[in-house]
């Protein structure tokens, strides 16, 4: 039994007339007759009656009726959904993110990826730091990963933000007033910062900075997001060189200040396993580059 040959049962059941029947299909009467016959031998049943005046429903016919036209739907349903998903319109993208940096991308590329593609489900995983985000994107566990540059083989990345580093200090502190700080100031403060063992990015690129000023700072506590390593700061429990995207986080009593040495901005990009795009990755890429661009040079 042919999908055809039900569509042509369907019109001709609807019509009741195999001219208009035939017109509808954009098709001649005789092939559409043939169909009907061969759909008849398929079922072994006469579906219709017919005379010089009339055509009518068989009891075979009518009871084929419902049935027919519940299967040409739920065949043009399956058609749909696998040309959507061809297109990326469906599927499922999971995202992993961390810290400040990502905090106003990620809100942007949601509302505009369930906007536009309603069919993509988002699986938003925080608090994966760029080491970790880029070994569950080479293992196929994560799709696309808010990281640091620089990334690894085997990873296709494209710059979405470019972040100053800060250093964010009690607002009672006595550097609190100054314009901006030159690192080897802080050389006896104790620090803030991210966990050493989850590959931060930010934690890297506190103590090469530190390094390169000359002393090695004194970790005095260890916490996994912004929120809580500002808390920290706020309760002069240290001092923490963060990303500039942090100033979006209110807090009380921390001030933020500019790093007076010539400390390299880090390069936030996009992530995901190269040669390995879906057509729904692909999707939400594009509407990446469209919200999220490439800063300007």
């Amino acid at each position: 039994m042919e999908l055809r040959h039900l569509a042509a049962f369907v019109a001709v059941a609807e019509e009741l007339h195999f001219g208009r029947a035939a017109a509808r299909l954009h098709m001649a009467q005789s092939p559409l007759s043939r169909q009907i016959r061969l759909l008849e031998r398929d079922v072994g049943a006469v579906l219709f009656e017919r005379n010089t005046r009339a055509v009518g429903l068989t009891s075979a016919g009518a009871a084929l009726l419902e049935l027919a036209r519940r299967v040409l739907t739920e065949a043009a349903v399956a058609r749909r959904a696998v040309g959507a998903a061809g297109r990326g319109e469906v599927g499922r993208i999971s995202i992993g993110f961390a810290g400040a940096s990502s905090y106003r991308a990620i809100p942007v590329l949601t509302h505009a990826v369930t906007s536009r593609l309603p069919g993509i489900e988002l699986a938003l995983r925080g608090q994966l730091y760029s080491s970790e985000a880029l070994a569950r994107i080479l293992d196929g566990e994560l799709d696309l990963g808010f990281v640091a540059l620089p990334a690894r083989d085997g990873v296709a990345t494209r710059v979405v933000h470019i972040e100053p580093l800060m250093v964010a200090l009690p607002d009672a502190h006595p550097l609190a007033g100054a314009p901006d700080i030159a690192l080897a100031d802080l050389s006896a403060e104790r620090f803030v910062t991210f966990p050493s063992a989850r590959g931060s990015a930010v934690r890297d690129a506190t103590m090469r900075a530190c390094y390169h000023a000359g002393f090695t700072p004194s970790i005095t506590q260890e916490t996994p997001d912004t929120y809580n390593l500002l808390t920290l700061v706020a309760a002069e429990v240290g001092i923490a060189i963060v990303v500039g995207s942090a100033r979006s986080i209110t807090m009380e009593h921390v001030v933020f200040r500019p790093i007076r040495d010539e400390v390299p901005a880090m390069d936030i990009a996009l992530a995901w396993r190269a040669g390995q795009v879906s057509p729904a990755l692909r999707a939400v890429l594009e509407i990446a580059e469209s919200v999220l661009p490439t800063p300007a040079d």
